[in-house]
């Protein structure tokens, strides 16, 4: 079993599994703050920690594996939240833990055991790589998505994202002027709360949006 950080109401229908990115852990203060945002929005929020992650808190420290290498991981946690909830989950992450989430998408929705997928920053491509893109399974995708990205993202900013072919099941929200943490330039106009704020109201419509389980 894995172990799950939960945030907000028991009593919601409306559940997020969410995966850390492949440095943070699943309560760094992105993630922290991301889930408060979401169960203030009436979003049950499902955090957990793949294997090399977990490790380094008892101080063994293990390489970023492989996103290919933890789908089994992923796909273990959706079948424990099942269990210990009435509901059908949307899945998702942030950066990595989105990428891994999408690769295991369709599969789980033609099972009927997701509702959607979100990814928060996805990493498009390897940092300083762009050559490098990682888009062939998001043409095809057919589970409904959001991907919530930020203007300036370092592994996918929008100029680059707008040439890419990705599935009509996808839709992007923007993050005016964002990093790939959604924070903008304090000369933008912008504000990081605010970014954060609009992320999150568009992560609660979709999940609110899909059918409950």
């Amino acid at each position: 079993m894995t172990a799950l950080l939960w945030t907000g109401s028991a009593d919601s229908s409306r559940v997020l599994v969410l995966a850390h990115g492949a440095g943070a852990p699943m309560d760094s203060g992105w993630m922290n703050d991301f889930a408060g945002l979401l169960a203030e929005r009436g979003v049950r929020v499902a955090r957990f920690e793949f294997a090399y992650m977990a490790s380094r808190r008892d101080g063994v420290r293990r390489p970023n594996p492989r996103a290919e290498a933890v789908l089994d991981e992923y796909r273990a946690v959706v079948d424990q939240v099942r269990g210990e909830t009435d509901a059908v989950p949307v899945i998702g992450g942030k950066s990595f833990g989105g990428r891994v989430a999408s690769m295991i998408a369709d599969e789980l929705s033609a099972a009927n055991a997701i509702r959607g997928l979100v990814c928060l920053g996805y990493p498009f491509h390897p940092m300083g790589k762009p050559e490098q893109v990682r888009t062939a399974h998001l043409a095809e995708l057919a589970t409904p998505t959001l991907i919530c990205q930020g203007d300036r993202d370092i592994m996918g900013a929008r100029a680059e994202v707008e040439g890419y072919t990705l599935s009509p099941a996808i839709r992007i929200h923007w993050a005016p002027d964002g990093d790939h943490d959604l924070k903008p330039r304090k000369a933008s106009g912008h504000s990081f709360a605010e970014n954060l704020a609009a992320a999150a109201d568009a992560v609660s419509a979709v999940v609110a949006a899909s059918p409950a389980g």
